[in-house]
């Protein structure tokens, strides 16, 4: 192998790892990003869930529904 196949294969190795640790990057930042929003989402179901009760508590409906 002469010194300017080596040097390109060194070259083409470099950019690579480069291109790998960016991509890498990019695919943390989303995973963090798509946790939070599912952290987000969890939360407003719980909310939801919690308005629901309240609603069906101030309606009267909690006791038709658990006498069924």
């Amino acid at each position: 192998m002469s010194k300017t196949d080596c040097k390109a294969a060194k070259d083409m190795t470099g950019a690579m790892e480069e291109t790998m640790q960016r991509l890498q990057g990019r695919f943390q930042t989303m995973s963090e990003q798509l946790e939070t929003k599912i952290d987000e989402m969890g939360t407003r179901i719980d909310d939801l869930e919690k308005n629901v009760s309240e609603l069906m508590t101030q309606a009267g409906m909690e006791e038709q529904a658990s006498s069924k």
